[in-house]
């Protein structure tokens, strides 16, 4: 099976557009040890010729663009894609579906509550079905991979908190290509570490893991908020860290990084704890077989 980050960072991306904190300051001005990050998103194949996104991120035009492996052809309207499954329905992991339009239609997979909220309150549904056959299911049924999810939180989107469907709102995925046996699981939104979970991830290969914030305490140091990044359902690296170290035999990488989080800079002494747990912080980009 063949994995590719197309997007590492949080919601707005890093550097994020409105805000000048010092990490986004630096990366603007082209500091070689903060990098650019695009929005959250993956890319699974298990023949590397059909793909499936997990979560379609707003910078998916771009994301597509810099993958060969997604390139069109070779016929004049032809592409690899074949569908999406989507985590939740926050706005930085469904906005690009709607730049996928022009494919004619695509499988979309995701919670009910998600399928719900994305048919009314935010009726991305009802906007791409006029450009072609789209299907919208909550079983996942991904050809030449095996795919489960997890329940990890009921944090509902902003535009939905009012919704009365029932969660789970949120889900990890776990992916594993029968041929190999060979595991993934992608985890970017933990409001905590859920009962089960060690279960879940127990003998994957690679485990990408919700990186958002590094502390508990870190957005509110920053000036950049004045609410407990808690609140946002994330649990901080700082947390987590305990947790991954039970689990040897697994490859640990950290995503969906926010702007505010110091590891995105490798000379940070966050950043150096993150690697010498073990744990891998790698770019947009980045390539898995697993």
């Amino acid at each position: 099976m063949r994995v590719v980050l197309l997007g590492t960072a949080a919601g707005g991306g890093f550097p994020q557009w409105n805000c000048a904190c010092a990490l986004c300051s630096a990366c603007r001005a082209g500091d070689p040890f903060v990098v650019p990050r695009t929005q959250d998103c993956l890319a699974v194949s298990a023949d590397g010729a059909e793909w499936y996104l997990v979560n379609a991120s707003p910078d998916l035009r771009a994301q597509l663009l810099a993958t060969p492996a997604l390139a069109a052809g070779p016929g004049p309207r032809d592409t690899p894609l074949r569908g999406a499954l989507l985590t939740d329905g926050e706005l930085d992991h469904t906005l690009g579906l709607m730049l996928l339009r022009e494919s004619g239609g695509l499988r979309v997979f995701a919670p009910p509550a998600v399928l719900s909220a994305l048919g009314e309150r935010f009726p991305i549904r009802g906007a791409v079905a006029r450009y072609g056959t789209w299907t919208w299911e909550s079983a996942v049924d991904v050809p030449g991979m095996t795919v489960s999810s997890f329940a990890v939180s009921d944090k509902r989107p902003k535009y939905a908190q009012d919704s009365a469907a029932p969660g789970p709102w949120v889900v990890a995925y776990r992916i594993t290509d029968p041929a190999t046996g060979g595991s993934l699981v992608y985890a970017p939104c933990l409001r905590e570490w859920p009962a089960g979970f060690d279960e879940f991830v127990a003998g994957a290969g690679v485990v990408l893991l919700d990186g958002t914030f590094y502390s508990a305490r870190e957005m509110t140091g920053t000036g950049t908020s004045t609410s407990a990044q808690l609140a946002m359902g994330h649990v901080p690296i700082e947390d987590s860290l305990k947790r991954v170290r039970d689990h040897g035999g697994v490859r640990w990488c950290y995503t969906h990084l926010n702007n505010t989080n110091p590891v995105l800079d490798t000379r940070s002494a966050e950043f150096a704890a993150v690697r010498e747990a073990g744990v891998e912080v790698p770019p947009d980009g980045t390539e898995f077989m697993v």
